[in-house]
């Protein structure tokens, strides 16, 4: 009978631990859960919702909407027409690109006609091998950006990489 008595405590005992376990478990996740929302409330950026915005608006003013800087477009930026050419090698892999060019001032076409050209010279002589993955395509988008400014001579601030494709 002692045997019983001693098998029905341990496996009391071993329920009790459990239970008290898993509450424990419980408690602290709901208070990291409420930390972390806590948080994550003071990080995040508070963003406006348009609707918000488009209800603080007096009804008679929402016709006359004035054009924010960020509406209009860019007027020193040039969009090239898209470039398709062969890589050097393999020969048979394609590749198109379109840019942009970023001016310092007013566009200027014939520097912008010089530039395409350039670009579609350099391109040619690239391989496959030379612009695969990240790092290549990042050492790609550096020269052509070096090649742009030396060309320029500096009226170019930036050049832009709208799409890359290779076939």
């Amino acid at each position: 009978m002692a045997d019983f008595d001693a098998a029905d405590e341990d496996e009391g005992k071993k329920k009790s631990g459990l239970i008290v376990t898993i509450a424990i478990v419980l408690v602290l996740s709901l208070i990291a859960a409420g930390g972390g929302w806590m948080l994550g409330g003071v990080i995040a950026p508070q963003v406006d919702q348009p609707e918000t915005a488009a209800a603080e608006e007096p009804h008679g003013e929402g016709d006359k909407k004035e054009d924010k800087p960020e509406d209009k477009p860019r007027e020193n930026v040039v969009v090239l027409e898209p470039i398709t050419t062969n890589l050097s090698y393999p020969s048979d892999n394609w590749i198109r690109v379109e840019v942009s060019l970023v001016f310092a001032n007013e566009p200027d076409e014939a520097i912008s006609d010089q530039i395409h050209q350039d670009i579609l010279a350099y391109l040619r002589t690239v391989s496959l091998q030379q612009i695969e993955g990240p790092r290549g395509f990042q050492y790609l988008r550096e020269d052509l950006r070096e090649r742009v400014k030396l060309r320029s001579e500096g009226r170019v601030n930036d050049l832009l990489m709208r799409t890359f494709v290779i076939e």
